[in-house]
């Protein structure tokens, strides 16, 4: 892992950069996309919740009782915005079959570049929890800023971040209102467009996955 600044990390191992390679090429296909997705989306869960703390419970193993380390607290919650982020949540419910889901309904608005909120829905006592959102990408920021203010209005005081791409201009305004919520990604990009996309990027990663327009 590589700190950039602050709350923010690079997540730059090999393996995770060499999907995103792929992903970014225009000739991967829907299916193939959508694997890689789920792929890394194992690879960087493993990342953030590196740091998880454990406590020592009682089993019995074929052989003998023991105490073994088990993840202690609440159950984490996986926060996807939607549509996109479902593709992230796949393949991290893959690693964390337990975990509860909430789910954060938005679309940016192509003119204004701002977010619409049409669905919201989360599991009870967040303020007990690790809530990681999720989202493929950290364009203008707009969208994720919005979805963590309301997980905090509605209790939830241990937010990280996750996402594959950011650009610059979304790291900037998302950490200038979170600064407490840390910033995971593959990688930060050179800027986003006069449209609010990221370049070089991987185009609309909602349209990959889903082979919409």
């Amino acid at each position: 892992m590589s700190e950039i600044a602050g709350n923010v990390t690079v997540l730059d191992h090999p393996l995770i950069q060499h999907k995103l390679t792929i992903m970014r090429n225009k000739e991967t296909s829907i299916a193939g996309f959508r694997r890689l997705l789920r792929e890394i989306a194992h690879l960087m869960c493993y990342e953030v919740t590196r740091d998880l703390k454990l406590e020592l419970i009682d089993i019995e193993t074929p052989m003998a009782p023991m105490k073994s380390p088990a993840i202690k607290g609440k159950k984490l919650v996986f926060a996807s915005i939607l549509r996109a982020g479902n593709g992230l949540l796949d393949g991290m419910l893959d690693l964390v079959p337990a975990a509860r889901v909430a789910h954060i309904g938005m679309y940016r608005d192509h003119e204004t570049l701002e977010p619409v909120e049409y669905y919201f829905k989360a599991p009870s006592s967040l303020e007990d929890r690790l809530i990681i959102v999720v989202d493929p990408m950290l364009a203008t920021a707009n969208s994720a800023t919005v979805a963590v203010e309301k997980l905090k209005q509605v209790g939830a005081t241990d937010i990280r971040f996750l996402c594959l791409l950011a650009a610059p201009e979304g790291v900037k305004h998302f950490t200038e209102v979170h600064p407490d919520v840390p910033v995971f990604t593959a990688a930060i990009d050179s800027h986003l467009n006069e449209s609010g996309y990221i370049i070089p990027g991987l185009g609309d990663a909602g349209d990959r996955m889903y082979g919409t327009k």
